[in-house]
């Protein structure tokens, strides 16, 4: 199923058409956001099998864009024109309903089995075309051509990349509480077509990580009885090896980000320090050497930094270090316990879970310790894992004891704060980059 799957979306071929410069865009560096109105007729075709595709198309495509909290889909029974991909809309009718943005498209089956799907995005206000897209594709791949087209208008009208082209590999749980079924399953990041990608009978799975530069996961197997052990799972293949046998308790294993190393903690003794491994000699150097208990390691983009979790100073807080162990400073002082951290893939804030009273928080915080804001806060809120454009986060949630997890996503300024859709209870996510 995944070698189908990859082979569908190798297919795809992009072309873009002239654009106006935009004068119209979203500043979402800014902390509070009024959502842009944004009209998005059906997309046409010229059938009725294209016509179901290009209704198929939109729905998937509004919601990607409403999910994002940066747009506010304007109902289409308000719409009074049909506009075509090929001609300019009648402006008029559409700032009548106070539109700013207006997004059509059209599906056409191209009769090789794939379908060609044009999008054009004009600004309402200023009467001008702000870009033109079109993408090839087999026709059951047509939702990754929504995800794309959803992309294509976030980078348009925000200057970012966008999202929505990527996956989400989780733990799917089921079973008593006390003896959890623990699998691997991996999905769209909206929640459709999940695929699980081991069975749970023989090894529990854990802390599941995306490699940032091809389709990989690390993650760890909990057997009966033996301590965990790390393995790599090729997505495109199936197939899975042994990162190899480590004497003690091996915990949360996190790609370096060029793919090449990975990073872990590894208790030996009784105690937890971290630890990397080129992947290519399978060589481990140990970077902390601490009495206390050093956990949750996660490497910067630039790849020059790591920060980690540790209770060195009476309590476990945040700290940062070069990559080779040295200069480890500490960044966070807040009261309670700090855990999780992970770093932005934009290099700026490093996100994690700070349990306080009770009560469980994601929050980020920039590398030097300054700027620490709390996003969520619920019975249970835990393992944050960032968007591949940094401005969203995804974590798993109990909101109650015994009530099960689910997935949920929150975007930097805490407001947009959504549940993702699982079947069944879900934990530990860990966000793909871009597809290929």
């Amino acid at each position: 199923m995944h070698r189908i799957f990859t082979a569908l979306i190798a297919a795809f071929a992009l072309s873009i058409g002239g654009t106006a410069q935009a004068r119209i865009s979203i500043d979402i560096t800014q902390g509070n956001v009024e959502p842009m109105p944004i009209a998005v007729p059906n997309f046409l075709g010229g059938d009725d099998s294209a016509r179901q595709l290009g209704v198929d198309i939109t729905e998937v495509l509004m919601n990607d864009l409403e999910r994002s909290g940066l747009f506010q889909v304007i109902d289409q029974r308000a719409y009074i024109e049909e506009p075509m991909v090929n001609a300019r809309p009648t402006f008029a009718n559409w700032r009548i309903i106070n539109a700013q943005v207006l997004v059509v498209g059209e599906v056409e089956e191209l009769g090789d089995g794939r379908i060609q799907v044009s999008t054009r995005i004009w600004d309402v206000t200023s009467d001008e075309q702000l870009g033109a897209v079109a993408y090839k594709t087999p026709a059951d791949n047509w939702r990754r051509a929504s995800h794309k087209v959803a992309d294509f208008i976030y980078k348009t009208l925000t200057g970012e990349d966008g999202y929505f082209d990527t996956r989400v590999v989780f733990i799917h749980e089921t079973g008593p509480k006390e003896n959890r079924n623990k699998r691997l399953m991996i999905m769209d990041q909206d929640g459709a077509n999940p695929v699980p990608l081991t069975d749970g009978l023989n090894y529990k799975a854990l802390t599941p990580r995306f490699s940032p530069t091809q389709q990989q996961i690390t993650y760890m197997a909990l057997f009966d009885n033996r301590p965990g052990q790390v393995y790599l799972f090729n997505i495109e293949t199936g197939e899975q090896e042994p990162l190899g046998t480590f004497r003690g308790m091996t915990f949360a294993p996190r790609f370096s980000p060029d793919g090449r190393e990975v990073l872990m903690s590894i208790e030996r003794g009784g105690n937890s320090d971290v630890f990397k491994m080129d992947l290519a000699t399978r060589r481990l150097t140990r970077l902390t050497d601490n009495p206390a208990i050093d956990v949750s390691p996660s490497m910067s983009p630039d790849g020059r930094r790591i920060t980690f979790a540790s209770d060195r100073g009476g309590s476990q807080q945040i700290y940062v270090m070069n990559a080779d162990g040295s200069n480890q400073k500490r960044i966070t002082f807040g009261q309670g316990r700090y855990q999780t951290p992970v770093w932005s893939p934009r290099g700026d804030l490093i996100a994690f879970t700070r349990q306080y009273r009770g009560r469980f928080y994601i929050g980020v915080i920039r590398p030097d310790g300054t700027g620490e804001r709390l996003l969520t806060e619920s019975y249970l809120d835990e393992g944050p894992t960032w968007s591949p454009n940094g401005r969203v986060l995804m974590f798993f949630r109990e909101p109650r004891p015994g009530a099960g997890s689910s997935l949920w996503s929150v975007d930097l300024t805490g407001r947009n704060l959504r549940r993702v859709r699982t079947p069944g209870d879900a934990s530990d996510p860990a966000w793909s980059p871009m597809l290929p």
